[in-house]
C-alpha cells in the first residue's frame, strides 16, 4: 500500500480538491505531508440524521418488554457465571427479532447452559419466552489478527504492536472536549501504554490509553483509544490493499432489521450486507462479558485481525458510524455500539 500511495504523489492537486470537496470514493493518495493538509474540522454532524440509509428500520423490529426482561435475566446469569468461573467458555446472547426468540450461542456444556437459561425466578410471561430460548453450539473468539497507512490515519487500517504479530484494525476517529483526536479500536487488542505501529511496522500509529475490558478493568466494554499522531474522519473502503476511502458524516445508534451494514478491517477489507439482529446483545469470550453489543449476521463477516474495525451504514459518498467490531464465530458477529464509546469517553465523532 505504501508503494501505491507514494506512486500517487503526483496527484496532490487532485487529492487536495477531493478532500476539500469531500468527493465520493476519494482515494487516499497523498503521502504524509499532503495528507496532513486535511487540517481540522469541527466534529458536528453536517447531515440530518434522518437521511441515514438505515433509518427506515427504526421502530419496525422491536422486542416486547417481557422478552427484554427475560433476556436481561439470562444475560445477568451468564455474566455472573463468567465472573465466578472464568472465560473457559464463550457466550453470545440476544433477542432475534426475526424468530421472536432469545438466542444463546455458546460452547459451554449442556448442564451449564441449562442452568443459565432456566425459567426459575422469572414471572409466568418471562418464563414462557425464556422457555423457547434457542441454543446454538459454537465457539466465539475475540477477533485478533489495510496494511500500511500514513498520517492522518483512517479507520479500517491494519495496526500492530510488533510488525507481523497480533494484528488488529483501526475503527474511527474521535475527539475530546479539548479537540485532541484519538483512534478507537477494540480493548482486547493492546495494553495501556503500548506503542502501536502500522501493520507494516513502518510508522508509529500512537500510544494506547483508556483501555476498557472486563478481565482488565471490570468494564463490560471492549474498547480503547490510540493517540499521539494525526487521525482523520475517513474509513478505508474496498479490498484489503485498497487506498480508497469515504468520509464519516455522522455517528449514532444501529437499527435492528437493517440489512446492509458494513465493516472495514485489515483481514477481509470492506464488506457489506450485514443484518443487525439486536442492539442489546451480550457476548462473553476469553476476555469476559461485554454488553450491550450489536449482534449482526449475513454477508462476509469479519475474521481474525478485523477486530476494532468500523461497523457502519453507508451510501455512495458517506459513512454513518454505528460501532466497532469486537468478536465473532459460527456465523454471528458482535460490535461495541458507538453510543457506548461516546458515553464512556465523552468524545464526539470526527468528520471527514
Amino acid at each position: 500500500m505504501l508503494v501505491t500511495k507514494r506512486a500517487l504523489i503526483g496527484a496532490v492537486v487532485a487529492a487536495t480538491v477531493v478532500f476539500a470537496g469531500l468527493g465520493a470514493g476519494a482515494a487516499q493518495a497523498a503521502p504524509d505531508a499532503d495528507k496532513a493538509k486535511e487540517g481540522d474540522r469541527a466534529a458536528t454532524a453536517r447531515v440530518d440524521a434522518s437521511l441515514a440509509p438505515d433509518r427506515l428500520a427504526k421502530g419496525k423490529v422491536t422486542a416486547s418488554s417481557t422478552a427484554t426482561a427475560a433476556l436481561a435475566a439470562i444475560q445477568k446469569r451468564i455474566a455472573a457465571y463468567v465472573a465466578k468461573n472464568g472465560t473457559a467458555y464463550s457466550f453470545g446472547s440476544y433477542f432475534d427479532a426475526g424468530t421472536g426468540r432469545i438466542v444463546v450461542e455458546t460452547d459451554a456444556p449442556d448442564a451449564v447452559v441449562s442452568s443459565l437459561t432456566s425459567t426459575a425466578g422469572l414471572n409466568a410471561a418471562q418464563a414462557q419466552v425464556a422457555g423457547l430460548t434457542q441454543v446454538k453450539r459454537t465457539a466465539i473468539d475475540d477477533a485478533f489478527s489495510r496494511r500500511d497507512d500514513v498520517p492522518n490515519f483512517y479507520g479500517g487500517g491494519g495496526i500492530t504492536q510488533t510488525a507481523g504479530v497480533a494484528w488488529c484494525s483501526s475503527g474511527f476517529t474521535v475527539q475530546n472536549g479539548a479537540g485532541t483526536r484519538f483512534m478507537v479500536t477494540a480493548g482486547h487488542c493492546f495494553a495501556n501504554g503500548v506503542t502501536v505501529l502500522t501493520e507494516s511496522g513502518n510508522r508509529t500509529y500512537g500510544t494506547v490509553s483508556n483501555r476498557r475490558l472486563p478481565t482488565v478493568t471490570g468494564h463490560a466494554q471492549d474498547m480503547e483509544l490510540i493517540g499521539g499522531q494525526g487521525y482523520w474522519g475517513r474509513v478505508f473502503t474496498g479490498g484489503v490493499n485498497s487506498s480508497t476511502s469515504l468520509p464519516v458524516v455522522a455517528a449514532g445508534t444501529a437499527f435492528v432489521g437493517y440489512t446492509d451494514y458494513c465493516t472495514s478491517g485489515r483481514t477481509t477489507g470492506e464488506n457489506c450486507g450485514h443484518t443487525a439482529t439486536s442492539i442489546s446483545g451480550q457476548v462473553c469470550t476469553q476476555t469476559g462479558c461485554k454488553s450491550p453489543v450489536i449482534v449482526y449476521t449475513g454477508g462476509t463477516l469479519p475474521q481474525g485481525g478485523d477486530s476494532g474495525g468500523a461497523f457502519y451504514a453507508k451510501d455512495a459518498s458517506s459513512i454513518w458510524i454505528r460501532g466497532h467490531h469486537i468478536a465473532g464465530g459460527g456465523g454471528t458477529s458482535y460490535a461495541t455500539p458507538w453510543l457506548e464509546t461516546q458515553a464512556a469517553y465523552g468524545v464526539s465523532i470526527v468528520l471527514g
